[in-house]
């Protein structure tokens, strides 16, 4: 088939490769979002995906929005079979879903209905989802409600940052998203209706959902943490400002500790919750770089019984 792929960041990168190196489909063209602002300088920069289409010599098209005429002509003269997407992040018009012949595909990373929306692995870390994966589907006009075409499976490890499922997802989607298209092609994959149990819905997390909060269990402080690796980035307050939360570990055998209490050891620094405390093991304190928790504790010197998590924030 003849294909134009959509997606912006890295983790749709190994997908696009994986068509490429197919062999059997034409990637005629990438759909990425506009070149953005980055670095201390603003300096405006292509997304992953665009520079790795243009490494490749495939044409990069950058709509300010879908629904652009411009953009709109330019994919019917190309005129795809089928547009595979991945992480896009823009919502596309019917105008635009009803040009492929075969429409647009998508690769969702969460076993749908499960986890619908813009943060699938963060939600699935954050409830404590033991197994999760990706799916790819026709897109309609619903969010991520189209019917399924295949789905792979990953289990959820106890230490994984949603950073480090994304990734296992990110590969191994992308073998689920190349086969797909071959099954389109050769007539022997059907799309399957979603049931309508299950549903779950995944918002992106916003800055106050990564706000720890001390007085909720070990188990769900650990979650939050991981689940918001590397972004948003778990946070909590000390002495009126941000903290940054990296990586945290569960300790058992503490329980002494009130929630948000703080204790230094030679080599450690814990910090009680509703349940039993947590190691801080990696932080960032406000305007600085990212510092192993006990060398923290040092340098700013925690009194008896003081706490993190105050509400005033400078």
């Amino acid at each position: 088939m003849k294909l134009v792929f959509a997606g912006t960041p890295e983790v749709a990168v190994p997908a696009l490769d994986a068509l490429i190196a197919s062999g059997r489909h034409e990637v005629a063209a990438v759909v990425t979002r506009p070149d953005a602002p980055a670095g201390r300088g603003r300096r405006l920069v292509a997304s992953p995906v665009a520079e790795r289409a243009e490494e490749a010599g495939i044409e990069v098209l950058k709509p300010v929005k879908p629904r652009d005429e411009q953009f709109l002509a330019r994919l019917r003269e190309i005129a795809p079979d089928c547009c595979p997407v991945v992480a896009y992040g823009a919502l596309l018009p019917k105008v635009a879903l009803d040009i492929p012949a075969h429409g647009w595909v998508n690769l969702h990373f969460s076993l749908l209905p499960a986890w619908r929306g813009a943060a699938p692995v963060q939600h699935a870390v954050m409830a404590g989802d033991e197994i999760t994966g990706a799916a790819t589907f026709l897109i309609e006009e619903g969010l991520d409600s189209g019917p399924v075409y295949g789905t792979v499976t990953e289990e959820v490890r106890p230490t994984d940052t949603s950073g480090d499922l994304l990734t296992r997802l990110a590969f191994a989607g992308s073998g689920l998203l190349a086969a797909t298209m071959d099954g389109i092609e050769d007539g022997s994959l059907k799309a399957v209706p979603q049931p309508a149990d299950g549903i779950s819905l995944a918002p992106k997390i916003t800055v106050e959902m990564a706000h720890v909060d001390w007085a909720a269990p070990a188990l769900r402080v650990d979650r939050v943490v991981r689940g918001c690796t590397p972004a948003p980035g778990a946070w909590t307050v000390f002495r009126g400002e941000r903290l940054k939360l990296i990586q945290a570990a569960l300790v058992t055998d503490r329980t002494d500790l009130a929630p948000g209490e703080l204790s230094v050891a030679k080599n450690n620094v814990y910090v009680g919750t509703g349940s039993h405390a947590v190691e801080l093991l990696w932080v960032q304190p406000q305007g600085k770089k990212p510092m192993r928790g006990a060398d923290w504790a040092r340098g700013v010197r925690i009194a008896p019984g003081e706490r993190v998590g105050a509400a005033d924030v400078r």
